[in-house]
C-alpha cells in the first residue's frame, strides 16, 4: 500500500509529460514555413528507420460529457462526416507533397471526441484515402478509441479488416449515479457487448479508461466499477485522475463542487485502485497505466522499448508523429507543432491549402537533453546522465533528487538515476526534477496551470 503521507506530499500540480517542454511554454504562433522545413528533414529520416505515426482527431460526440478536458464538438448532425473528412483528405495531401517517398505508416491512432460517431462507411472511406499508396510497416499498430454505446460490430469488423487490432473503450465508471451527473450513461451490458464483439472479431487489445477523483464517487462505488470492469479481463486499463481545470473545460463548471471527493478521499481511491488491479494480475506500467502480462504494452516494458508520446504510452517508437485534424499535436521529436483548435480556424487554413498549425515549439539542444532524460524515466524507471549537463543537473535537478531518495523513491549519483519499487507510483513527480521551464517558472514565481498528480 502506498504511504498516504507520500501521497500528500506529492499532489502538486505536475505535467502529465506527453511532451517536453509542455503545452504551457509552447509559443502562441509559429511560423508554418519553419515546420514545413522540420517536417521534410524528420519525414525523410522516419521513412528510412522506423516509419511514421499517424494521430487522426475526430472531434464530434451526440452528447457532452462534463468531465471531459478533450476538444470536442457536439452535434447530432451527422452530415458534418463529410466535409471534416474532406478536410482530413486535403491536410494529409499538403504534408505528403513535402515527402519524396511513399510513408511507411508504423502507428495510428483514431482519437477524439468519439470515433464512432462516423459511420463505419465513413470510417472505412477516411482509412482507404489516408493509407493508399503507402507501405504499412510489418510492425504497425493500428488503434482508435470507441464509445460502448455506439460501438458496433460493423465498425469493430470495418476497421479489424483495415488493420486495427485495438479498441481503448471510454469507460470512465459503472455508477448510474456517477454517470448521470458525468452526463455518459452507459449500461455495463452495452460494455460487455461491446468488449464481446470486439474479442469475437479478433482484436488482440482491448484497453479500458476509467477515472477517479469524478463527482459522486465513494469507495464502495469505486471498488464496484474496477471489479465489474476487470470481470471482463481488458488487457490494459488506464486509470486517470480526474483534472478539474473549469477555467479550461467550461462543462466542468456544470458540476456542483460539493459533489467531488475530497482530497484524502481522491486519494484513497487512488490506492484502492491501484491495489485492486495488482491484487488481479495487472503489472504497474507507470503513469497510471495499467496491463496483463500477455499484453503487448507490458512485453514493451518489461523488454525496455516502452516509448510515450501525445497518445500516451505506445509499443511504437518512431521518430515523426504527424497529427491530422483539429487541434491535434505533431511530434517531430526536434519540433512540435499544433493545429487550431476551432473548427473555423482548421478549415480555413485547409482551404487555402496551407497547414493549419498554429501554436508550437522548437527545442533547443538542452531541450532535446532534458526531453531524453523524461522520456527515460518515464518509460524505462531510470536513465544515465550526459556528463555535458552536469552543470545543469547541479543548479537544478539535483536538489530534487535529494529529496526524492530521501523518500525512497529513487537511488542517484552524479552518473545516473533509478526508480524504486515504490518511486514507480510517483513517475510524474520523478519526471518535474528534470523540467527545467517549469523549475526556473517556480524559482521566478511564475505560475503555470497543471493538474495534480492525484
Amino acid at each position: 500500500m502506498i504511504p498516504i503521507k507520500l501521497l500528500q506530499k506529492y499532489n502538486v500540480a505536475v505535467p502529465r509529460y506527453t511532451s517536453y517542454p509542455t503545452v504551457p511554454y509552447w509559443n502562441e504562433n509559429i511560423e508554418v514555413n519553419d515546420w514545413k522545413a522540420v517536417v521534410i528533414r524528420q519525414a525523410a529520416i522516419a521513412n528510412n528507420t522506423d516509419g511514421i505515426s499517424l494521430y487522426i482527431h475526430l472531434p464530434f460526440c451526440e452528447s457532452l460529457c462534463t468531465y471531459c478536458g478533450c476538444n470536442k464538438k457536439i452535434t447530432t448532425n451527422h452530415s458534418v462526416e463529410e466535409e471534416y473528412m474532406q478536410a482530413i483528405f486535403k491536410e494529409w495531401n499538403l504534408y505528403r507533397e513535402l515527402m519524396d517517398d511513399r510513408p511507411v505508416i508504423r502507428e495510428l491512432h483514431l482519437g477524439g471526441g468519439t470515433p464512432t460517431f462516423f459511420s463505419s462507411g465513413n470510417l472505412h472511406r477516411l482509412m482507404n484515402e489516408i493509407l493508399c499508396n503507402t507501405i504499412i510497416h510489418p510492425q504497425h499498430e493500428f488503434s482508435f478509441e470507441g464509445h460502448p454505446n455506439n460501438t458496433t460490430k460493423e465498425h469493430l469488423q470495418t476497421l479489424y479488416d483495415l488493420g486495427f487490432r485495438r479498441v481503448s473503450y471510454g469507460v470512465q465508471d459503472h455508477n448510474l449515479k456517477v454517470q448521470r451527473v458525468i452526463n455518459r450513461v452507459q449500461p455495463f451490458e452495452n460494455v460487455k457487448r461491446a468488449v464481446d464483439d470486439a474479442r469475437a472479431i479478433g482484436y488482440t487489445s482491448i484497453n479500458f479508461d476509467l477515472i477517479y477523483g469524478l463527482p459522486l464517487q465513494t469507495k464502495e462505488s469505486i471498488i464496484e466499477t474496477i471489479e465489474q470492469s476487470i470481470s471482463l479481463q481488458p488487457d490494459r486499463i488506464a486509470f486517470y485522475s480526474y483534472a478539474h481545470v473549469p477555467w479550461t473545460s467550461k462543462a466542468q463548471r456544470l458540476f456542483n463542487e460539493q459533489d467531488l471527493p475530497s482530497p484524502e478521499l481522491k486519494m484513497e481511491l487512488y490506492r484502492t485502485g491501484k491495489q485492486l488491479f495488482i491484487e488481479n494480475g495487472y503489472c504497474d506500467i507507470g503513469m497510471d497505466h495499467f496491463a496483463l502480462p500477455g499484453d503487448d504494452l507490458y512485453k514493451a516494458w518489461k523488454e525496455g522499448w516502452l516509448h510515450r508520446n501525445f497518445m500516451g504510452y505506445t509499443t511504437q517508437r518512431t521518430s515523426m508523429l504527424i497529427g491530422l485534424g483539429v487541434s491535434s499535436i505533431s511530434d517531430a521529436g526536434i519540433a512540435f507543432a499544433q493545429n487550431h483548435k476551432t473548427l473555423g480556424e482548421y478549415y480555413q487554413s485547409i482551404d487555402r491549402n496551407e497547414l493549419a498549425v498554429t501554436k508550437g515549439y522548437f527545442l533547443s539542444e538542452e531541450d532535446v537533453a532534458f526531453r531524453k532524460y523524461i522520456l527515460n524515466i518515464s518509460c524505462h524507471a531510470g536513465t544515465a546522465f550526459n556528463v555535458k549537463d552536469s552543470s545543469l543537473l547541479k543548479d537544478y535537478s539535483f536538489d530534487a533528487l535529494k529529496e526524492l531518495e530521501k523518500d525512497h523513491l529513487i537511488t542517484f549519483n552524479d552518473k545516473q538515476v533509478n526508480v524504486t519499487e515504490l518511486g514507480r507510483h510517483f513517475i510524474r513527480n520523478i519526471c518535474k526534477a528534470f523540467d527545467l521551464h517549469l523549475l526556473r517558472s517556480e524559482r521566478n514565481k511564475e505560475s503555470r496551470q497543471f493538474s495534480k498528480a492525484v
